[in-house]
């Protein structure tokens, strides 16, 4: 550590012939201090005051960008949220398996399979009732979506991830009591037992990880007294992430049959590349984004707003993060 602080305050300055050179010089000279405090054992909030200390002293003419500091020092992880269109296609679902299976580094996964619970419902004789897009999970439903999500669509991923070589482990809300959530209420529709998340144990979830474990993760929370909770997969995916945040440099990204967010989604030519809140309201305003994109949406900027690096919306076959919608602050 010492070796790079030496680095950082004696080393010569590149003569610069424009400041963007200038720039580049100083960030190398940021790196090497950001890799010297990785070779150490350092408490988080002791490398917050140092860098905030020194980020306008030795970094004159580069605003220093304190999230990208603290990303910077943070291993990275991946967390992907697949739709249940995706994994209820046995095409599509091998190939986002083997893309998947391929991503370097943590990875965490997180499914839906909202079509195969409304399939087996109508099998047992459970009556299926949505509202704007959501289902109501009353006692009975409540039985299916635990039998479907944290059963049968959840081992099926997981055992495809085994073939792999990918070590996948599936877990609810309610495994190891990782996510904590509460029956919704203060709503004109009562949607029965559906949870909005409280908390979730990122400390637990980051025990599995670092010891090599993949986490599957299932759209199910549970209320810490004896309920299972139907959660949203695209909220458990952004609380995920969130949890996740404090610990690793991460990438949430959800995929879905699309290239990303599409103006015209008839025309594959339509990608819109980039989306900040001044644009979402536009596009809001517009029609252009609607439906079950408009929950995804906020749950991408809920999560860039707390602490995650960066959010893609894309297609389940891009999952490697070229290419797609990039959601900014």
């Amino acid at each position: 550590f010492l070796d790079s602080l030496m680095c950082v305050f004696f080393a010569p300055k590149v003569s610069a012939v424009d400041v963007g050179q200038e720039k580049c010089t100083e960030m190398w000279r940021l790196d090497a201090l950001v890799c010297g405090a990785n070779r150490v054992f350092m408490p988080q909030y002791v490398l917050n005051v140092f860098f905030s200390f020194v980020g306008s002293r030795v970094f004159p003419n580069f605003a220093v960008n304190n999230r990208s500091i603290k990303a910077s020092m943070k291993e990275k992880l991946t967390i992907v949220k697949v739709g249940g269109k995706i994994v209820e296609d046995e095409q599509s679902l091998a190939r986002l398996i083997q893309d998947f299976s391929s991503l370097e580094g943590y990875k965490l996964l997180v499914h839906g399979g909202g079509r195969t619970a409304t399939e087996m419902a109508a099998r047992l004789g459970v009556e299926t009732q949505m509202v704007d897009g959501r289902r109501v999970t009353n006692a009975a439903m409540l039985e299916v979506v635990t039998m479907v999500y944290g059963g049968l669509v959840n081992k099926n991923v997981v055992a495809r991830l085994q073939a792999c070589g990918v070590c996948a482990l599936g877990l609810t809300g309610a495994d190891v009591d990782v996510i904590r959530a509460h029956r919704r209420t203060g709503t004109a529709v009562d949607y029965g037992y559906v949870g909005d998340v409280d908390h979730v144990d990122g400390e637990r979830l980051a025990m599995l990880i670092r010891s090599g474990i993949v986490p599957v993760m299932a759209p199910l929370t549970h209320d810490g007294a004896g309920s299972m909770l139907n959660t949203n997969a695209d909220t458990m995916a952004a609380e995920t992430a969130k949890g996740l945040s404090k610990l690793y440099d991460v990438t949430l990204t959800y995929c879905f049959e699309f290239p990303g967010v599409m103006r015209n989604p008839d025309d594959a030519d339509s990608l819109i590349p980039t989306i900040d809140k001044e644009s979402y309201k536009t596009l809001l305003a517009d029609g252009i984004v609607s439906g079950g994109m408009i929950p995804k949406i906020d749950n991408a900027f809920n999560a860039i707003d707390n602490g995650v690096t960066k959010v893609i919306i894309t297609k389940a076959d891009a999952i490697d993060g070229k290419s797609g919608t990039h959601i900014i602050a």
